[in-house]
């Protein structure tokens, strides 16, 4: 595992892990990496100092660190990651997930054959823009969901 510093066109700041170099290679070629803040799929390596293993004494006294200081990779940064992280809790607490049925669900709310409901979901560009052509009142969200499992 790998963890790089990364930031998006529009100036935003965050870090994520990845399997190995070649994979955040392939996943941000692919447009799969996203900036936490914005959603952008224009995100690249930002300057970071290498994290060397130096074999000492781990008792020994160690330098003061030159980097910010470590958090969780979950702990939201700044104010627009914590409003980001709010939205989240409330549209996760208080929506039902569909999941990749989100397109054909929200339809059938739309069109009255499902009972009315607040859903959240994932759906492909092509279903979400018929969503939208038809009518339906559907709108992205900036963040993926978490993915629910038996």
């Amino acid at each position: 595992m790998i963890q790089y510093a990364l930031k998006c066109a529009e100036g935003h700041t965050f870090d994520s892990w990845f399997q190995s170099a070649d994979a955040f290679d392939k996943l941000a070629g692919a447009g799969m990496v996203q900036c936490v803040v914005c959603g952008s799929t224009r995100v690249e390596k930002a300057l970071m100092a290498p994290r060397v293993s130096h074999g000492r004494d781990t008792d020994a006294p160690q330098p003061p660190a030159a980097e910010a200081p470590e958090r969780p990779l979950t702990a939201p940064a700044n104010a627009a990651e914590q409003a980001l992280a709010e939205l989240k809790r409330k549209i996760e607490e208080n929506s039902e997930y569909v999941g990749m049925n989100f397109a054909e669900e929200a339809r059938a709310i739309h069109e009255g054959e499902a009972p009315e409901r607040p859903i959240y979901g994932e759906a492909k560009t092509e279903e979400a823009r018929a969503l939208i052509e038809d009518g339906v009142p559907v709108t992205p969200l900036p963040f993926l969901p978490n993915r629910k499992a038996n």
